[in-house]
């Protein structure tokens, strides 16, 4: 990791909600708003994008943790922004708090933790799962 990587640093991710954004289930639509599994995506999307400038090239990172509540509804056609915010780094986590909001305010909020990773140690760990799947 690069060492100017430190707070304060924030990225944000913007994006229109799309009829393929909203709440189901079986592929049963639930309800008309962005799903709170869409909002996860998009807050985990905004902490991935705040550390990829800041990775060597022998390093990568992984989602390990996500704590979110879902406060408010988001129609489909409205846009939303999803933010992370670097709090700290502790080893090889990296803590961020998470953000989202429409135009009538404050949509979700929470901590999203990713873990640094040598790509060496990530390429066995997957090939190694991919490997007993074929077993």
């Amino acid at each position: 990791m690069r060492p100017d990587f430190f707070p304060p640093l924030s990225e944000t991710v913007t994006t229109m909600v799309t009829q393929d954004m909203v709440a189901t289930l079986g592929g049963q639509q639930i309800h008309p708003v962005l799903a709170t599994a869409r909002l996860i995506e998009w807050m985990e999307w905004a902490g991935r994008k705040l550390i990829l400038p800041y990775l060597d090239d022998d390093e990568d990172a992984v989602g390990y943790q996500i704590d979110v509540v879902h406060l408010r509804p988001t129609l489909v056609g409205e846009e939303f922004s999803a933010v992370a915010d670097l709090v700290r780094v502790d080893g090889n986590r990296i803590i961020t708090n998470v953000t989202a909001q429409n135009s009538r305010g404050q949509i979700g909020k929470g901590t999203f933790v990713q873990v640094l990773l040598p790509k060496v140690q990530l390429q066995k760990m997957l090939t190694d799962l991919e490997n007993s799947r074929q077993m």
